[in-house]
């Protein structure tokens, strides 16, 4: 036996909801370097505006967290965790937390078992609405994330405090939602990459009684998802990053900044980062589902009178 038991009592959907920030929120601390380094490859080569003479050239993953660690220091792999976490308990919540909830909102009463249409309509809806709710949060660690990349005369922001601050002045309340339709269309795409992969390999294994409902299965059905989940929202996310990053009239729209990534780059430019993607999206669901699944029984267990 590896792990806590499933309980018998199934959790409510506020521990649900409560686990799912809590186990994102350990994902990103123990993955946020990652995130941070496919940041930086995903705007490499950006035409910016102004242009920056002294630019860094990042080479794969471990080059760049290399690059990073000696021309900013190591606690700029951290850079913008502040807005990473509170996205997390915000985003995450939702998202992860009330997908059950809504699955079976939309499976038909007296089903013996959701179906797959039900599961990704699930995973689209909470997707959508996480991103509603917590998308200022999404720009901010973004921005902080590449703003380090920039010469220190020329960077934006000082602290996650002063870029909601900054941006909120500059650019509008608008500023802070810039970018919700790509990230909503990536959400949507990731969130069924995610959890309905993770559902979907998870009931199989249990079904066929291949593994038992512990963390060894739960590490499978994880590594599935991330994998899943990185190949078919990574176009996406390039486009997100680029957009959500790029400063006042840059683009006109997530379409134009989709379109001058093509041109520039072709279709290899979306994939940018693909490496640190899934890495960091591969390790981030391995962490996040088994602290998930272990914080769910814990808070069961806890709630269980014993006899």
């Amino acid at each position: 036996m590896v792990g806590l038991k499933p309980p018998e009592v199934p959790p409510t959907a506020t521990v649900k909801f409560i686990s799912a920030g809590t186990a994102a929120c350990i994902a990103d601390l123990c993955t946020f370097p990652l995130d941070t380094a496919k940041v930086r490859l995903q705007i490499q080569g950006e035409v910016r505006i102004p242009r920056s003479a002294s630019t860094v050239e990042y080479r794969g993953v471990l080059g760049t967290l290399s690059t990073m660690v000696k021309t900013e220091g190591p606690r700029s792999l951290y850079s913008g965790l502040a807005a990473g976490l509170q996205r997390q308990m915000s985003f995450a919540s939702i998202r992860i937390g009330l997908y059950d909830s809504v699955k079976q909102f939309y499976t038909p009463k007296g089903a013996e078992s959701t179906g797959l249409a039900a599961r990704v309509l699930a995973g689209c809806t909470t997707g959508a609405v996480a991103v509603a709710c917590a998308q200022p949060t999404d720009v901010v660690k973004v921005r902080f994330q590449a703003n380090g990349a920039m010469p220190e005369s020329a960077r934006r922001y000082s602290g996650t405090v002063d870029a909601y601050r900054t941006i909120a002045r500059e650019e509008g309340v608008r500023g802070l939602w810039r970018g919700t339709l790509p990230n909503i269309t990536r959400n949507a795409i990731v969130n069924c990459g995610e959890l309905v992969t993770y559902d979907l390999i998870k009931d199989a294994l249990l079904r066929a009684q291949l593994m038992t409902d512990n963390i060894p299965c739960h590490f499978v059905a994880a590594f599935g998802a991330g994998f899943c989940a990185t190949v078919v929202a990574s176009p996406v996310d390039v486009v997100k990053t680029r957009y959500m990053n790029a400063g006042p009239g840059q683009y006109r729209n997530a379409l134009s900044c989709l379109l001058a990534l093509l041109m520039q780059d072709g279709l290899a430019g979306f994939y940018k980062g693909f490496v640190p993607s899934f890495l960091r999206l591969g390790s981030w669901n391995v962490v996040m589902f088994i602290s998930y699944e272990q914080l769910q029984r814990i808070a069961v267990l806890a709630r269980t009178p014993q006899s």
